[in-house]
Formats: structure tokens, sequence, C-alpha cells
């Protein structure tokens, strides 16, 4: 096998719903302009609050993809 070099990035997202629908937000968002995501690893998860209330779920990943090869 040859070797291979992955950049990790930190990205955070948030839904009103859950922890699992912020996390995939941040994936499906970071899909859209990065190419050939590898692993995704959740290393943190918070709440926004307002009022004492739970307003959104934030999940923090750290999100890997490979360098492209040189040509």
């Amino acid at each position: 096998m040859a070797e291979s070099v992955y950049k990790v990035i930190e990205i955070v997202g948030t839904s009103s719903d859950s922890w699992e629908k912020a996390a995939k937000a941040a994936v499906e968002r970071a899909a859209e302009t990065l190419r050939d995501l590898r692993v995704a690893e959740v290393v943190e998860q918070d709440l926004q609050l307002k009022d004492g209330k739970v307003e959104a779920y934030r999940t923090k990943l750290k999100i890997s993809f490979k360098f492209e090869d040189r040509e």
C-alpha cells in the first residue's frame, strides 16, 4: 500500500433537534467543498441556551480528508 497523507480540521454543526443531526449537518456541509472525506470524530458536544432552555445542540467534529496525489 502506498503512503497517504490526510489533513484534519475541526468543524462545528448545529441543530435545534439533536447532537446527531448537528453532526450530520456538519459532515454534509463539509462534503460540499471537500473531497475524499475519510473519518469524522466527535470531540465535543454542547448546548446553546436561551432563557434557561435549550436553543440548539452543537457538535464539534474532527474530520479528515485525503490530500490529492500530485501529477
